[in-house]
């Protein structure tokens, strides 16, 4: 059962919808990657590994979109393989962007969705936004207190102040180490900081990973 849940600051109502995604409660198999910049060769290359490593979900932490047009094109080579996606917007992602994403993916931006027993959240910064603030906080912790799923998953597309991926000179956001430390995921998954890609942390017992255009087989 694949559930999908979206608490809106500008909303006065909760939505709810659920999806059909398969009931298996065997590992959840993800590619996780970032920073695409409106690459559809890029996007082609991860849609390909996808495939190859026949992975559950592609989760993507933001930065998807280039200029123009290029945005309308990046998320289709994983329709084409009829690949599950969901995402979070980055700073490069504009909201008009987001309209269009829409239509080949689920944005997971202050939603959460439940996959095999494992919920997965998203925060991300759209339109040029470089931190989260306390309302990206209050919509996180009321998303964390609804999850039942066994495993949790954050994704955001900016990294937590404190940790490995600082060494970039660019600190990481104390909003997304506050709700790390007091709901301690199973995994964060972050983007933003290319030169990052590949490095991991802890905080606590959540397991700090930063993605970027490679990409990254995780499974939980």
């Amino acid at each position: 059962m694949y559930c999908c849940f979206l608490i809106n600051s500008n909303i006065k109502q909760n939505l709810f919808k659920t999806e059909n995604f398969g009931f298996s409660m065997d590992k959840l198999r993800i590619l996780a990657a970032g920073d695409l910049h409106g690459s559809a060769d890029l996007a082609e290359r991860l849609a390909k590994l996808a495939k190859k490593e026949k992975v559950d979900l592609v989760v993507l932490a933001g930065d998807i979109a280039g200029f123009g047009g290029e945005s309308e094109e990046v998320l289709k080579p994983f329709k084409r393989k009829r690949q599950k996606i969901c995402f979070v917007p980055g700073n490069w992602d504009a909201f008009e962007d987001l309209e269009i994403f829409k239509n080949d993916a689920k944005s997971i931006h202050h939603y959460y969705v439940s996959y095999k027993g494992v919920g997965i959240l998203g925060v991300g910064n759209p339109d040029w936004k470089l931190s989260l603030d306390d309302s990206d906080f209050e919509l996180i912790e009321k998303n964390f207190k609804r999850m039942k799923p066994r495993k949790r998953i954050l994704v955001s597309h900016l990294h937590p102040k404190g940790t490995r991926a600082e060494f970039s000179g660019f600190e990481g956001d104390e909003i997304l180490r506050k709700i790390t430390e007091k709901f301690q995921p199973d995994i964060l998954i972050s983007g933003h900081i290319h030169e990052a890609e590949g490095i991991e942390d802890k905080i606590g017992k959540t397991r700090v990973i930063q993605v970027g255009r490679k990409g990254k087989i995780i499974e939980v």
